[in-house]
């Protein structure tokens, strides 16, 4: 049997309201608690201190760069959320409806 070189996923930082419709959608189930809770902050290779959230797909790991103060902004401006920073459960079930062929949404 050939072991076959596991291929590197590529690796990108992109600003939330760059990513697709799609892929927004696949990031409130992942995390449908809240963005505010998971950011990550590093610094980038000019010593910058850049705040994200990590969302991996198949093919791409995604940096979805925003701060704390972007992740409230986009939760309070989108009717998926409720008051409490959480996706909606109805929001919720029609995302993993639409979404149910991206395997990795699933896979933990």
């Amino acid at each position: 049997m050939e072991n076959t070189p596991i291929q590197p996923k590529k690796r990108t930082l992109i600003d939330y309201y760059k990513l697709p419709k799609d892929l927004q959608e696949q990031l409130k189930l992942v995390y449908s608690q809240g963005f505010n809770e998971d950011l990550i902050v590093y610094k980038d290779a000019s010593g910058k201190q850049i705040s994200a959230l990590r969302f991996e797909t198949d093919t791409i790991v995604y940096m979805v760069k925003m701060s704390i103060d972007q992740a409230y902004k986009i939760m309070d401006d989108d009717s998926d959320f409720n008051d409490d920073y959480e996706l909606k459960s109805s929001v919720k079930e029609d995302y993993m409806d639409k979404h149910s062929d991206a395997d990795y949404l699933f896979d933990s």
